[in-house]
This record gives structure tokens, sequence and C-alpha cells, in this order.
């Protein structure tokens, strides 16, 4: 089987400094401390296809350097390069950057077409927008996790569980079926304006809970028991440091406690004597890593149709500040329609830290009620 590979080199790299995306800010997301981080998660999906008996039997179709050509020489798998023009680099606060643009991955999409029976990409909604757009059903696609939101249902719920889609696709055990792409206006996702983009249905491999869904809305019917929820664990919090997520349910418990709190972001709040005090808006990674010696308690959401506790639009909960945090001191409020499924996912890229949160976790669904939810 012929496998085509496209990496997004600047993929993710907006997700733990609370970019909420990284097109038309690398240079911001550097500043604030950002690495790239595609090229590695595109290396742990060949780690784990490389397991399989059937791993000698791909042969990958790739871009240069870190469009993927890097990633598949530390493996053994047969590859060819296609150079459809010199990849160069740019230098941004000491970070070398390679040069590429969403052309290149349009470009890359269109030579790739006629020559594998399958096109994974290492990326976010923008490069699965750029891959749809540059070849429709022309051949199917399966995205590798890699970017900020990947709101659209063509991704794999994670890098290894990518490898397992394409080995079911290459065994015939794989249904072919159509799945949204999503892209947000990005710059109006970082004031806090949801603005989506539907692009179309693209052809994706699909195996049950191995690939995710797509971003759904809440029901406006669910408001009121949102609503009565929240008021519920306002009056319930006690003194301390609370981290709280990102999302429509929890802003309006950033509203109760009268804070200016961001709806897309993750908030550092301190309850004292009653008090309540808005410590940091907006906060990184290394803002929640300053607090996590203080006990902090997470109140977070679900995200609807996606079904991610942590890894999806919210990567300032690292591993790094989720290995200091009891599971016990993980508050998940959500309206009963987003644990429909019965599961909740999360992916942090640390098995150690994936396996403590995984099992069962309360899910706080009425003012006075909670169900036990699997985590995968």
């Amino acid at each position: 089987m012929k496998v085509g590979l496209i990496v997004n080199p600047i993929a993710g790299m907006g997700g733990k400094v609370a970019l909420k995306g990284t097109d038309g800010v690398v240079k911001e997301a550097i500043k604030r401390g950002a690495r790239p981080v595609a090229l590695d998660l595109a290396k742990l999906f060949l780690h784990e296809l490389s397991h399989y008996n059937e791993s000698g039997e791909f042969e990958f179709v790739t871009g240069p350097k870190e469009m993927g050509e890097y990633a598949l020489k530390d493996f053994g798998f047969k590859f060819r390069v296609i150079k459809h023009r010199e990849v160069g680099y740019k230098e941004i606060l000491g970070i070398k950057i390679p040069d590429t643009t969403s052309e290149d991955t349009k470009i890359l999409a269109e030579l790739m077409a006629d020559k594998v029976d399958i096109i994974l990409f290492a990326g976010g909604d923008g490069t699965a927008r750029d891959i749809y757009l540059a070849i429709d059903k022309k051949k199917p696609i399966l995205g590798i996790p890699t970017g900020v939101k990947m709101f659209s249902g063509v991704f794999a719920a994670s890098p290894e569980n990518a490898a397992r889609v394409l080995i079911e696709f290459a065994r015939g055990d794989a249904q072919l079926v159509e799945r949204s792409v999503v892209d947000l206006d990005e710059n109006a996702y970082r004031h806090d304006e949801v603005k989506p983009k539907f692009y179309g249905e693209a052809l994706t491999p699909y195996v049950e809970l191995l690939v995710q869904g797509a971003k759904e809305p809440s029901k406006t019917d669910e408001a009121e028991d949102i609503e009565a929820i929240i008021e519920a664990i306002h009056e319930e919090l006690e003194d301390g440091i609370y981290f709280l997520g990102a999302g429509s349910t929890i802003k309006r418990l950033k509203d109760k406690l009268g804070i200016d709190g961001t709806l897309l972001g993750v908030d550092i709040v301190e309850i004292k004597d009653g008090e309540v005090k808005l410590l940091v808006k907006d906060a990184q990674e290394k803002d929640l890593l300053k607090f996590v010696d203080k006990h902090p308690k997470i109140i977070v959401t679900i995200i609807g149709g996606l079904n991610f506790l942590f890894g999806r639009g919210n990567q300032q909960f690292s591993a790094e500040v989720l290995k200091h945090i009891p599971k016990e001191n993980i508050i998940v409020v959500a309206a009963p329609s987003k644990i429909a499924g019965g599961i909740i996912r999360v992916y942090t890229g640390d098995k150690e830290v994936d396996e403590k949160l995984r099992g069962y976790i309360r899910v706080r669904v009425s003012p006075w009620a909670e169900r036990m939810v699997k985590v995968l």
C-alpha cells in the first residue's frame, strides 16, 4: 500500500502558550517559548506503526525535510520524497523554522493524489482544510492530531490511534465515511469569537473509538440546566486556587464569580475569605506551572462531539501541569448530551499522565447529581 505523509512543521506550536492556533503568530509563539511539536508527533505515529507485522508492506510518499522526510528517515519504512521545491529556513529569535506555507501542503497533496492510496497528515484543522481543498474526495485522508483545536472529524484520536486506523484500512476493516472539515478564524478565536467555517466532507477511514467526532455546538435547550449546575458549583467553591478552563460552560462560572475571564482560554483564580481575584487571564502552561504547588483545582468541561477533556484546544493543561494535579482535584462539568456516548477522551502525549487520568471520572450533570464516565 502506498501512503502519502504530509507534516505541517509549525502545527500545534500555539497550544501550550495560549495562542489557540499557530497561523500567522509563529513569531509570538516562539517569543512565548513555543517549540515545534508536529515532527515529533509524526514520529510517534510511525513508531507505533512499526510494531505491526504489516508495516513492511507500506511505501510512503512524503514531503521534503520537516514536511515528512525527517520523520521517516529514523525508521525502516520505504519512502520517496517529492521535492516540489527547495525548502529553506528562517530564523526567528534564534529558532530555525522551515519556510513552508499552506501552499506547500496543497501542492504536495495534489502531487501525491495520483500516487497513493491514502494521505495522512500531521497538523490541525488548517492543514485538513488545505488538503481537502486541494484534492476534494479524490483520495481518503486521515489526520495525525498535532494542531491546537482539531474540530474537524477527519482526525484519529491520537498519533498512536492513527497508526491503528491505517492498519485497519490496509486490512480492509476500516469503513470509508464522509467526515466534516471545519476551520475557525484563528484571529477571531484569540479574541473569544467563534467563527467556524464548513469546507466540506472528506473521505476518511473510520474505526470506532479510534477516530474522533467533529465539534458540535451546545444545545440551546440545555442552557437552563447548565446555569443551574454553575449556580450550585459557585455556592460550593471553597478558598483556594482554581484553574478555570475554556468554553461557554466554564465562562458562565467566570461571569458568576465576577471576573473578566476568557471564553476560550484558561484563567487562574484565587478565592480567599470569600473574595475572588483573577490572578492570570488567558494563562499559558508556564503560568499554570507557577501555581501547581499550591494544590489548585481544575474546573473544565468537555468539547461536544470531540468528547475531549484534555488534548483539544486546551493544551495549556499539558502533561507537565497535569502530573501535579490529583485526579480528585479535577472538577468536570457537562450537560448530559456531552456524555451521551459514555466516554471521555484525554491525550497529553505522556503515557503515565494519560494512564493516571484513565478509568472513570465524576462529571457534574445537574445541581445535585454526578455521573461516573469512562475516560479513554
